[in-house]
């Protein structure tokens, strides 16, 4: 990489592309500076420490990942969005292990407030879940399912956890069916039922 015309974005995609090549986990400011043909205290005039760079790549794949779901999910409704949701997730995750992974990183509560890729993210989720007439607190439990479902699945199929024969993408279509049919049959809240049982 060429030293001249170090900004903090070109920093931060670069750090992206490391991350995705070595693991979320080994990123260092020393290893990007190495990539870059530099020192260490060069990246720090465009990034305050390692924490503040592995926050910046949290928030390039936030964003990457809202814009590859919300281009799935357009014009599309129900189980069909559901789906495109679920797929353009698995793509991302898969394609992109770094990355991903620092998706997943846990930002601190100011960064995460401040961040409108975090809340698009948030919102692609709950307008895909409001077709299926789920509402607050619902729509929170279901996305925490949905997440956890997805996460497992791709963390288990990149470390390449499941050792049957059946076909992971098979097994996966089909896990998204089963999502499907949850989805449509989950029950009221309890606070919603006793609400209904009032009037």
């Amino acid at each position: 990489m060429a030293r001249a015309g170090l900004t903090a974005e070109r920093v931060t995609r670069a750090a992206a592309e490391l991350a995705d090549a070595v693991g979320f986990e080994n990123l260092t400011v020393s290893a990007l500076a190495r990539g870059f043909g530099v020192k260490d205290a060069s990246l720090y005039s465009h990034v305050r420490n390692l924490q503040d760079l592995r926050e910046r790549v949290a928030l390039l794949a936030a964003g990457e990942l809202a814009d590859h779901i919300a281009a799935a999910v357009a014009g599309r409704a129900g189980k069909d969005a559901m789906t495109a949701f679920a797929n353009a997730y698995r793509e991302y995750a898969l394609a992109h292990p770094g990355r991903y992974a620092a998706t997943q990183m846990r930002l601190d509560p100011a960064v995460a407030a401040g961040s409108a890729a975090y809340a698009r993210n948030i919102e692609l989720t709950h307008a895909m879940l409001r077709a299926y007439r789920l509402a607050e607190p619902d729509l929170t439990d279901a996305g925490r399912l949905l997440r956890s479902t997805f996460h497992g699945y791709v963390t288990l199929e990149a470390g390449g956890g499941f050792g049957h024969s059946r076909d992971v993408r098979t097994s996966w279509e089909r896990g998204l069916d089963a999502l499907h049919v949850l989805l449509e049959s989950w029950p009221a809240h309890p606070s919603r039922r006793a609400g209904t049982e009032m009037t």
